[in-house]
């Protein structure tokens, strides 16, 4: 059964572990998250539904770490712009990028 049928059925089960989400790697990444998010709960500065999300102050591809003293209060936008990675062009296509070496004529 496709899943636009009308007796379609989600296997979530199947789901999760197709994606990888119950490997030992995703479930310690897991919890430093919500190990952080319930750190920023404690303290006051977060709260359910806020639309806020907990960031990374160094960014874990320059050295950072996911324990709780790393953490930063952004707003959930700018945390989820940065495709993946921190920086002003991360997630951006190289030849969209002003005076790009693949762009310059030579």
């Amino acid at each position: 059964m496709c899943p636009s049928s009308p007796n379609y059925k989600r296997n979530y089960k199947q789901e999760y572990a197709q994606k990888g989400q119950s490997s030992p790697k995703a479930i310690k990444q897991r919890a430093a998250r919500v190990k952080a998010r319930r750190a920023a709960i404690k303290a006051g500065s977060v709260s359910k539904g806020d639309g806020k999300d907990i960031g990374h102050k160094t960014p874990l591809s320059k050295g950072g770490s996911r324990s709780v003293k790393n953490t930063k209060v952004q707003s959930r936008k700018s945390n989820r712009s940065a495709g993946g990675k921190m920086g002003s062009r991360a997630g951006k296509a190289a030849g969209a990028r002003k005076g790009h070496a693949a762009r310059r004529k030579k």
